[in-house]
């Protein structure tokens, strides 16, 4: 999930090459649209907006650092997270909005209404490994080597709904063959598995210490 500016680069080359060709698609229909090479489809189209969702709750999530007493790693882990979210949102949002599809905003909304996804549309609902409204009460109420904890629980969770939607994506048929669509989901699933393993080795000694 986080980009170096390489990559964020890359992927923003890949999607205008990719509004040249590409046409409108219904989110309701299972075919693809007619052009030269792969045409992108409705899972697609979903993929696209649902991610935008979960990375809404992500950057969500990273903001609460400073103000919820995170240690130095959590909190430059935080950062990078808000940095790169925030970059490859608005590319999805330009994909979304090229291709006259709907074009969720999750950040224009505040609260923790918002960040749970109740007012980023359905597809933000239903996402793999969004944290719960409880889930989110309990991070926002946690502090210092707690909050670490928690956070960096819920993200590895988090990062882990972002592989079976990358999966999802590659098993619907037709999906996720364009090159700009290919080249950002693959670099989903290899950005949120570094970081998982990342994650999981901060999250290591902050367990042992826990009382059992």
């Amino acid at each position: 999930m986080i980009s170096t500016s390489n990559r964020t680069v890359a992927v923003w080359i890949g999607l205008v090459g990719g509004f040249i060709a590409a046409q409108s698609v219904s989110a309701q229909s299972g075919s693809p649209t007619v052009q030269s090479g792969p045409a992108y489809t409705s899972a697609d189209v979903q993929f696209m907006q649902g991610m935008i969702g979960h990375h809404a709750q992500a950057v969500v999530m990273a903001a609460m650092a400073p103000t919820h007493g995170a240690s130095a790693k959590v909190a430059l882990f935080c950062r990078k997270v808000d940095i790169s979210q925030r970059d490859e949102i608005v590319l999805m949002q330009t994909w979304l909005r090229d291709k006259g599809q709907a074009v969720p905003d999750p950040l224009a909304t505040t609260g923790h209404d918002a960040m749970a996804g109740m007012d980023m549309g359905d597809h933000a609902m239903l996402m793999p490994g969004m944290l719960t409204p409880e889930q989110l009460k309990q991070l926002d109420q946690a502090r210092d080597t707690t909050f670490d904890r928690l956070f960096l629980t819920f993200m590895i969770q988090h990062h882990k709904g972002a592989l079976t939607m990358v999966a999802t994506l590659f098993d619907s048929p037709g999906a996720g063959q364009t090159p700009e669509i290919f080249g950002y989901a693959t670099g989903v699933d290899a950005d949120q598995r570094a970081e998982i393993a990342r994650m999981e080795g901060m999250l290591s000694p902050l367990q042992r210490r826990t009382p059992q």
